[in-house]
């Protein structure tokens, strides 16, 4: 087995490659003078299976260009097999027509990685589960259920706890975690009732004098969870906290989150994490280095994934 890691989260690499024994194979990744990728392997991989790790995170297509690059560089090297190690798959929020003339591209960019010479993805809690079927070589999508678990269970023994789905979208994951902790669920319904008016948040669920954790896979700005734990604070809470998968948190995202009701925001290493996620003093990181660790040497022993997660 083999571990190249590309310029978006190359700490994560590194701390999958600890975590298996290994060393990252010696690589370039660099621009030339007018920002052209350019990547160059230093190892021979003839014959090898190889991981490439490598988050689509901002700078997105800088990210999705490295990827697809190092793709190649590889597949000209005589890699055996090329597995793409995809911690936050970017562009997974556009896996449907919006509205009409508008592209489907997350199904382009896998296109793009499976002509670019992947053999196999690995990725972590899609957006939305049809982005497998995107995809004509096997995808493993890995889930952050069992770990949110186990951390749920240590930080909040005790307490009386329940799970909130932040909208309807999201039911299904939130489901997930409550069934495992054999916890109650709630739902935030949110609705704008016309163009220009604030939404509406509804709680669906008795949420008084419970300490809720809302669980979502991508934080972005960060507008929906804030104004869902002010929901829940509104009807009763004893305090609310959130668990997501992706910190894409841009903009002003991090201040918001500071200055909101939001007791703990815990978010994955999925992301490189900025200066001001590592200061945020509600921001806290839970390592996944050894889930892939584990998915990935599964992947080269060619034993179950799935079992992972039973």
């Amino acid at each position: 087995m083999k571990i190249v890691a590309c310029n978006s989260n190359r700490p994560l690499a590194e701390a999958v490659a600890a975590t298996l024994n290994l060393s990252l194979t010696r690589a370039s990744v660099r621009r030339f003078a007018d920002m052209e990728v350019f990547v160059e392997i230093h190892e021979n991989i003839r014959g090898e299976d190889v991981f490439i790790v490598q988050s689509t995170s901002y700078p997105a297509n800088d990210n999705l260009m490295e990827l697809l690059i190092a793709c190649d560089a590889l597949r000209r090297a005589s890699a055996r097999r090329i597995t793409a190690v995809i911690p936050y798959f970017g562009y997974a929020r556009q896996d449907r027509k919006s509205g009409s003339r508008t592209p489907i591209s997350a199904k382009l960019v896998a296109n793009l990685i499976t002509e670019a010479g992947a053999n196999r993805v690995l990725t972590l809690d899609l957006h939305a589960g049809q982005i497998q079927g995107f995809f004509d070589i096997p995808l493993d999508n890995l889930l952050t259920e069992p770990l949110f678990t186990r951390d749920i269970q240590e930080r909040y023994a005790g307490r009386d706890i329940m799970i909130v789905s932040p909208d309807i979208g999201g039911v299904l994951r939130a489901r997930g975690v409550a069934t495992r902790l054999n916890c109650d669920l709630a739902i935030i319904d949110k609705r704008r009732e016309r163009a220009g008016v604030s939404e509406v948040m509804n709680v669906i669920g008795d949420v008084a004098g419970r300490d809720c954790i809302i669980v979502d896979d991508i934080v972005d700005s960060g507008g929906t969870l804030c104004n869902g734990a002010a929901a829940l604070i509104a009807n009763g809470a004893r305090s609310a906290s959130v668990y997501v998968t992706h910190g894409v948190l841009s903009g002003g995202a991090v201040a918001r989150i500071a200055a909101s009701p939001i007791e703990m925001l815990t978010i994955t290493d999925s992301i490189l994490a900025t200066e001001a996620v590592k200061l945020a003093s509600n921001i806290r990181q839970l390592s996944i280095a050894p889930l892939l660790a584990e998915a990935m040497r599964r992947i080269n022993d060619e034993s179950s994934v799935s079992s992972l997660f039973d």
